[in-house]
This record gives C-alpha cells, structure tokens and sequence, in this order.
C-alpha cells in the first residue's frame, strides 16, 4: 500500500496514474513533466470512413448496382437482400429502408437491366448499316441475351415483369423496349398490326435465346445456324407485315 497525497493505492498502477496526474497538473515547467507528458499514451485518432462506406441517399443504388452483378452471374435467383447487406458491409435491416422486401428490390433491378438493354437496343438500330433496324435489333437481341443470359432471364423469365403495376418505372422501361421494335419495324401504324407482328418477332427471338442458352438449339435438323435462324425470322416478319398493310389498305378502298 502506498501513500500520496494523503491518499492511499493498493498497487503500482494505480501509484502511477496518480504520480501521472499530479506532474501533469503541476504549473511550473520541469524535466518529469516532460517525460511524463512523453510517455503518455495519446488517445485513438478518429478513423476516417473509406470512400466507399455507403450512408443515407446512395444506399438504393448501390444495392441496385450490387445486385445486377449477383444477377449477371446466376440470374434472378441469386439476389439476396441479406447476402446484398452483408456484401456492401451494412446491417441487415438496413436494405429494408429502401425496399420493402426482396420483390420490390427485384423490380428495381428488372427496370435496371432493361435500361440497360434498351441502350444497347437503340444503338443497334441508330447505327448507319446496310442490314435493316429489325435485322440489327434481333441480332442485338439474340447476342444479350446469350452473352448476357443471367440479366436476360431476369427481365424475361422471372415473373417480376408480370407483376408490375401500369406506369411503373419497370413498366414504363418494358413499354420503352416494345416501342423500340416498333420503331425498329420501318412501318406505316395500321390498326394494330405492327402490334401483332412485333409480338410475333418477340416470341420468336426469345425462343431461338432461350433454346440457344439451354444448349437444345443445333441447327443440326435444319443445317442451319441461329444467327440465320434469326434472318429467316425477320425476312418472314417483314415480308408478313408488308402483305397484311397492303391488304388493309386495298380493303379500305
């Protein structure tokens, strides 16, 4: 037991705590205070936040961003909200704050990926080529979704397209790449025939796509390959519509 002050410590420690505070509070200037002052451990600096810790207002968009590229790599199925907050380094209830629950994420994310492909849409039939807008888009179509086949099938086989509400940013992003074909069509608005064909392109390509990506597309029956599978589709396509329009226009006399 040791006396200071008048006060009594039971062990060293605490001895020179005390010895410590009493030099560093004593007025004048002399030789222990500055070795004490010396050996005194200095308080933790703050840590500054990395760049890329997320806060309020940028957290929607990296969640969207994260999980596109869990989609690119094993489709719809693979995104997760608990996997996403562990990965972008936030607490699990923190995503809810942004969405609901996983569907509502999922609809983010589909009205994400199909800006994405509406761009590489619009740039296929904006480029001057010889080949026509419809033979460009469908070769465009045919090369995302076998290329890019986890974000295709999560804006064509997952059921969040059915889902959305009319004039939703995902509906809105789905009517956007319809319109896209139509414009791609190179054709009078007659009723609603460029409607019916556009549909009938759309179904088609998405079986050549998805017959491709599955392995059960060979050509081997037909000799032929699925990029002139694709042709054929929009020759017969083109070719279908220019006959239906005439025949509407000659009925109409």
């Amino acid at each position: 037991m040791y006396g200071v002050s008048n006060c009594f410590f039971y062990d060293a420690e605490h001895l020179a705590a005390a010895l410590n505070y009493t030099v560093l509070h004593y007025d004048g200037d002399c030789a222990v205070k500055s070795k004490v002052i010396d050996l005194t451990p200095m308080p933790p600096r703050l840590v500054r936040k990395p760049p890329d810790t997320y806060h309020h207002g940028d957290l929607r968009d990296a969640l969207v961003q994260a999980a596109l590229h869990d989609a690119e790599q094993g489709g719809p199925e693979a995104i997760s909200l608990k996997a996403l907050a562990k990965k972008l380094g936030v607490s699990q209830p923190a995503p809810y704050r942004h969405f609901a629950d996983r569907e509502a994420l999922l609809e983010a994310v589909t009205a994400a990926a199909f800006r994405q492909f509406n761009a590489i849409l619009r740039e296929a039939i904006g480029a001057p080529a010889k080949p026509s807008k419809l033979s460009r888009f469908a070769h465009a179509m045919l090369t995302f979704g076998l290329r890019r086949n986890g974000i295709y099938r999560l804006i064509f086989a997952s059921r969040t397209m059915a889902c959305a509400q009319k004039g939703s940013e995902l509906h809105n992003a789905a009517m956007e790449a319809f319109a896209l074909l139509l414009e791609a069509l190179e054709a009078p608005a007659i009723g609603l025939l460029r409607e019916r064909q556009a549909l009938k392109i759309w179904a088609s390509l998405h079986g050549v796509v998805m017959l491709a990506e599955q392995g059960l597309f060979t050509g081997q029956l037909a000799q032929t390959s699925r990029e002139e599978l694709v042709e054929d589709i929009v020759r017969e396509s083109k070719l279908a519509l220019s006959v239906a329009i005439k025949d509407a226009e000659a009925s109409r006399m």
